[in-house]
């Protein structure tokens, strides 16, 4: 499933006002505890940083140039 921004905002501005539902558009959500509201911000989390590689966004990993030089031939 795609995430979206907007739906890690209500998720941590949930678990910052110290509750455990949280509503996106028109679904309600409530979670049974406080850590499966945090696991539920990872998931999210870590879906939009796929998205954002997949995309190009965001680099996967640096790239390097490594230049060698010596005198003479």
């Amino acid at each position: 499933m795609a995430y979206t921004q907007e739906q890690l905002d209500a998720l941590q501005a949930a678990l910052a006002k110290g509750e455990k539902r949280v509503t996106f558009a028109d679904k309600t959500v409530e979670y049974r505890t406080v850590d499966e509201l945090k696991a539920a911000i990872r998931e999210v989390q870590a879906d939009l940083h796929r998205q954002a590689v997949d995309t190009g966004l965001w680099p996967q990993a640096p790239r390097q140039i490594r230049v060698t030089t010596s005198k003479g031939f």
